[in-house]
This record gives C-alpha cells, structure tokens and sequence, in this order.
C-alpha cells in the first residue's frame, strides 16, 4: 500500500530544506566562518574574569581601609588613581596570540582587553602622599589616612 498524499507532500517539502540546512552547516565549518563563530562563542561563553571584582571599604577614627579580591590578576595589571575624595582601582589585561597553518598558508591573530574599574568614594579629601597600597595573594590592601579639613571660626 502506499503513502498517504499529505506524507508524501511533507516529505517532498522537506526535502530541498533538508538540502539547505546541509549546505548552511557547511558553511559555517569551513574555515574563516568557523574560526570566527569560535570567538564569538568564547566571547560569549568566558565572561571577563574580573568584570566586578569585590571592593570592601573599612572605616576606622583614622583611616579608610579599601579592599579589593583580585585573584588571578598579576601586580602590573592593576591600576590605582587617586583623586580628590575618592579612589578608582582599575584591572586591565591584554592578551595576544597567533596561530599559523602551513598547509593552507594561514594566519591567525587574536588580540583581546578586558578592563574593569570600580570607583570608591570618600567622605574625607585624600593627601595622596599619605596613602600605601599593597598586594598580596590576590588581595590589594589600600590605607588612606583621614585628613580633617581646615575648620573656620563663624564670627
């Protein structure tokens, strides 16, 4: 016996989409497609390891005491600006690579930044020369001494 009109239809319909799909997914393996859909894949997929590192801030009769869980950053890839009444601490890391393929006479470069910054505001302005940072096992440590501002007699 055979099949029913509407199977057969389905099945004939489905057929040159079938056909589409194949050749889409082929595409999208072959190389420059896929190396690109990689890195968007990674992009996605690696969310930046620091984008909001925690900062905990400590307050003491005289002292700010600004704590930052950094793991797995490197000394030289933090930043500390000090401005008038407040601290932005700020972790940046580029990275680089290069593959080659001799066989099909092919480079490949990839050149990532990741960079995130967290802002700590003060009540109390900040004598710069005063202030000592420190980073130990992922920890950064930053003292800032209170400065009182100069009090004026009403009169």
């Amino acid at each position: 016996m055979s099949e029913k009109p509407d199977k057969m239809e389905k099945n004939s319909l489905h057929d040159p989409f079938q056909g589409l799909m194949r050749s889409m997914n082929n595409i999208f393996q072959e190389p420059p497609v896929k190396g690109f859909l990689e890195s968007i894949d990674e992009f996605f997929s690696a969310p930046f390891p620091f984008s909001a590192f925690p900062v905990e801030l400590n307050e003491t009769d005289k002292e700010y005491i600004i704590t930052a869980k950094l793991s797995g950053v490197k000394k030289d890839q933090i930043n500390i600006d000090i401005f008038q009444q407040y601290i932005t601490i700020s972790v940046e890391n580029v990275e680089s690579t290069t593959q080659e393929n001799q066989n099909q006479k092919s480079i490949f470069k990839k050149s990532s930044m990741q960079r995130s910054s967290r802002t700590i505001p003060l009540t109390k302005p900040i004598n710069e020369a005063k202030v000592k940072a420190n980073y130990e096992d992922g920890l950064l440590t930053i003292h800032v001494p209170k400065e009182n501002g100069k009090r004026l007699r009403i009169e």
